[in-house]
């Protein structure tokens, strides 16, 4: 049996393209590009994995909600 470390990259026949978060004797967990996190009970997962010489994709960063622009008020002469 295959052995995938912490931060491997993967592809699953069907979720794609993902990660090894982390990976025991009895259980795989993977974060997907697309699909999120899933977690598999890893003798039945590995026939379905094979690894992927793929970069790991860029964790993108976190937004902040902007304030809303007030516009300033108008003099009247």
């Amino acid at each position: 049996m295959a052995s995938y470390n912490q931060g491997a990259q993967v592809e699953h026949q069907k979720f794609g393209f993902g990660t090894v978060i982390s990976h025991t004797e009895d259980r795989i967990v993977i974060k997907f590009d697309d699909h999120g996190e899933k977690k598999f009970v890893a003798p039945m997962v590995m026939s379905s994995l094979r690894k992927s010489d793929r970069q790991p994709p860029a964790e993108k960063r976190a937004t902040r909600a902007r304030k809303p622009k007030v516009a300033a008020p108008v003099s009247v002469a």
